[in-house]
């Protein structure tokens, strides 16, 4: 399977103009890791919360570029965090390892 879905990501090239796609990418790369440090931080401490909400972020945004499998990762995490349930085993490593991934397809498009 493509780490990105190319329709979702040229329909939102499209929308935006080549110029700016490379703006949203960085933007993107900037934000995600705060975000798996904020989902980090609220596992460490507890904070479902805090935790759903930069899953929820992370999901997000995921789906904006078309990476649909971190976006699905970070959709379980969010629900997990919403059911208060910070169990997580090692779906974060899974999701920073796919947020790898997805970087590089996007680094490869620009």
């Amino acid at each position: 399977m493509s780490i990105l879905d190319l329709n979702t990501f040229n329909a939102l090239k499209e929308s935006t103009g080549a110029d700016f796609i490379g703006e949203l990418i960085d933007a993107f790369l900037d934000d995600a890791p705060s975000l798996i440090g904020q989902m980090r931080a609220g596992l460490a401490s507890g904070d479902a919360d805090t935790f759903r909400r930069a899953a929820h972020s992370m999901k997000s945004n995921a789906a904006t570029f078309g990476a649909m499998e971190l976006s699905a990762l970070a959709r379980e995490l969010e629900t997990l965090g919403r059911e208060q349930n910070l169990s997580i085993g090692d779906r974060l490593e899974r999701l920073e390892a796919e947020f790898q991934r997805t970087a590089q397809a996007l680094e490869d498009l620009r």
